[in-house]
């Protein structure tokens, strides 16, 4: 079995070989930089949108949330016990490969990728409509202008040092979370229950709640963001487990409560087809409020520019994990003075603009649910292969020591990593047929590369040992 001796053993001595010669990264994000890359890669711009998408099936869609929070937290404590085993850069792609060889760390790693800088071209498409309501941009060479230097501007953020675009996570996400924080708890108090509506609109109970959990599933998308920058954290094996937590269930209460006082202060008729449910809510809480619509709209393009800056970050961290590994083209393996891996970034970014040009052929709203759904279903690639490969390690050798509190607590990890497991399945459930078409087929894409990356590797490993045998023949 290849993870049963962990990266502690055999997997160090392959990753250290892989990454000989090359600089590591430095450890410049602390706590609550790391805590802020987590809340800010979660927390984007569709928070928004989020009450008045979920309005239609009721409230049963305020459950919907809390089950989908539930289970996303207990993810993220996966997540933070896979770090303190394995606390490396690539997150997901290290726990895959760990246990399960490097076809699955290659599939993962490539999946992940995907999701980075696809979410990165979604994110986008919703940020400019935000930025059109503060700064009216007319025409549609405008807001392709804003959009795609929106994209190299967070590239630009992330090639100056790990370090600034830390700072702008932190900045972005304490800017976002007060008016977040001001509609969901000051909100409460102006709460009328005749608002609410019916608890259910058609169909049944676990349709509708299925349903409504498949949209809520992207707004938690990035809970492992601080283990796939495992490395460039301070302590990453206490850090990276309490940033990927915190940052978890600050994001999970602040939508939660957002939600339920949403739901209570618009009536349900109007909050179904409202396009800025925050704003509403402003409204409904200071009568009259004519700065409601641009205050949240300001939110929303800050939110919207720290998930840039951090999904960019992201994004150059997973196919460098992978090339040290040479599971990735070594081209990746390449850094700037400031220790950035600049050729993921630029590549990521161009693969990001490009995907949001297609997008400007068509309908806006069209492509971005579609890139919405598609990014759930290969984000769900790397979350199950992680909360199985945790799985699998609590089975194999972390069983119980004879102790009843350590039956218990194992116990107790072998369901929380077994909930994760179905969760992670359910959010592919959620993706759709269109999604998992698409995401299965950009799966089959990359076996070519897989099998060719594998064919340079055995080359160079026979012509490494021919020109052994020729020196000691010399």
């Amino acid at each position: 079995m290849a993870g049963s001796g962990g990266i502690g053993s055999g997997g160090a001595e392959v990753m250290a070989g892989a990454a000989a010669g090359e600089p590591r990264p430095r450890r410049v994000l602390g706590l609550p930089a790391a805590t802020a890359l987590v809340i800010g890669n979660v927390v984007g711009v569709g928070v928004f949108q989020l009450p008045a998408a979920i309005a239609g099936y009721g409230t049963i869609g305020i459950v919907a949330f809390v089950v989908v929070s539930i289970c996303s937290v207990l993810l993220a404590v996966v997540f933070g016990w896979l770090a303190q085993r394995l606390p490396h850069t690539g997150g997901p792609y290290v726990y895959a490969r760990d246990a399960f060889g490097e076809l699955s760390g290659f599939l993962t790693a490539w999946s992940y990728w995907i999701t980075a800088w696809a979410s990165n071209g979604a994110l986008v498409v919703a940020w400019v409509g935000y930025v059109n309501v503060v700064v009216p941009l007319h025409g549609k060479g405008g807001n392709l202008l804003i959009t795609i230097g929106a994209l190299w501007l967070a590239v630009l953020a992330n090639l100056v040092g790990v370090r600034g675009a830390g700072a702008i996570a932190l900045i972005t996400t304490i800017l976002k979370f007060v008016p977040l924080v001001l509609i969901a708890f000051v909100g409460l108090f102006f709460v009328q229950t005749d608002n609410f509506g019916p608890f259910l609109v058609h169909g049944s109970a676990i349709g509708s709640l299925s349903a409504a959990a498949a949209v809520l599933m992207f707004s938690f998308l990035g809970v492992e963001s601080a283990t796939v920058a495992a490395e460039e954290v301070h302590d990453p094996r206490r850090n990276v487990m309490r940033a990927t937590v915190i940052g978890t269930v600050a994001s999970a209460v602040v939508y939660v409560a957002g939600t339920i006082s949403i739901f209570g202060l618009v009536p349900h008729g109007t909050l179904e087809h409202s396009t800025a449910p925050y704003a509403d809510a402003a409204r409904a809480m200071i009568p009259g409020w004519s700065g409601a619509d641009d205050t949240m709209a300001i939110a929303a393009v800050i939110s919207g520019a720290g998930t840039l800056v951090g999904w960019t970050l992201i994004s150059a961290r997973m196919p460098y994990a992978a090339a040290r590994d040479s599971l990735f083209p070594q081209m990746f393996l390449r850094r700037n003075r400031h220790g950035v891996p600049w050729f993921g970034l630029v590549v990521s970014g161009t693969l990001a603009s490009l995907i949001t040009l297609l997008n400007y052929t068509g309908g806006l709203q069209a492509a971005f649910t579609a890139l919405a759904l598609l990014t759930t279903f290969t984000a769900a690639v790397p979350y199950v292969f992680s909360a199985a490969a945790h799985l699998l390690w609590l089975l194999t050798d972390h069983g119980p020591a004879g102790r009843p509190e350590a039956a218990v607590r194992f116990a107790r990890d072998v369901l929380v990593s077994a909930i994760a497991v179905g969760f992670t399945i359910w959010l592919v459930a959620g993706a759709g047929y269109s999604a998992v078409y698409q995401g299965v087929l950009l799966l089959f894409v990359a076996i070519p590369v897989y099998v060719y990356m594998r064919w340079r590797a055995a080359r160079a490993a026979v012509l490494k040992g021919d020109a052994s045998e020729n020196s000691q023949a010399g």
